[in-house]
């Protein structure tokens, strides 16, 4: 375990923070008007040694087919390992366009045309930064629904030996935050937050629900409809 680093390379506004729970899972993130600037989405979390013993693991997870690059194998090493998590998103613009914005695959987004979503990169380690994901705002209208979710890199069912956070950042107004604090043993992904467009203002809402497979069937609980398959990522 490295550590962990905050957003030391954001510069956070001063507007408080608000923590989404069970009974309180709902905030605004944005208003009726134009909006500048970027939403940071960022993962981080700290991670304790679990025992090996699971044998060579495939790091297979899931891709879009549409979108499927090369692929690659690549063995998981025996014995205690750092967790390794990845910050993802399933979009649908309002034009009806859906896709994935993720680290498998590559697929890293862009903040200047579709999707308007950009992944700043993959950390292995939730170290020294985690993860972040930046959302451009001025084009806040062409998004119908974003899902925040968080899966495990290699497939080997480990929420229940991580604390994980993410934090929802606007430019102006009060950080959002989630806790990843269901200890989910067999879980391999996890729905965290929902962002909808209400009437041009964007809502996120706490999801926090696991799953014990991965993009596909998270698609099919909120039915985004993309066709998925197995694919692999470079260590």
């Amino acid at each position: 375990m490295r550590g962990e680093r905050h957003l030391s390379d954001v510069q956070l506004n001063q507007g408080g923070k608000i923590t989404l729970t069970k009974s309180s899972p709902a905030h605004a993130i944005t208003g009726e008007g134009a909006m500048t600037g970027n939403l940071y989405v960022n993962l981080h979390w700290t991670a304790r040694e679990v025992d090996g013993g699971q044998g060579q693991l495939r790091r297979k997870l899931l891709q879009p087919r549409q979108l499927l690059r090369n692929e690659t194998e690549v063995g998981q090493p025996v014995g205690p390992q750092n967790v390794d998590l990845d910050l993802a998103c399933m979009y649908e613009l309002a034009n009806g366009a859906r896709g994935v914005v993720q680290p498998l695959g590559q697929f890293f987004g862009d903040l200047n045309q579709p999707p308007y979503i950009k992944l700043s990169g993959d950390d292995q380690y939730g170290a020294p930064s985690g993860e972040t994901m930046f959302i451009n705002l001025e084009k806040k209208d062409e998004f119908k629904r974003l899902l925040i979710f968080v899966y495990i890199y290699d497939g080997t069912p480990a929420f229940a030996h991580t604390h994980a956070v993410i934090q929802i950042i606007p430019p102006t107004g009060p950080r959002l935050e989630v806790n990843l604090d269901r200890r989910e043993a067999a879980a391999r992904s996890c729905a965290v937050l929902l962002i909808e467009n209400q009437g041009g203002v964007l809502m996120a809402r706490r999801e926090l629900r696991y799953v014990h497979g991965f993009q596909s069937d998270l698609d099919r609980l909120y039915g985004f409809g993309m066709q998925w398959q197995r694919g692999y990522k470079d260590s």
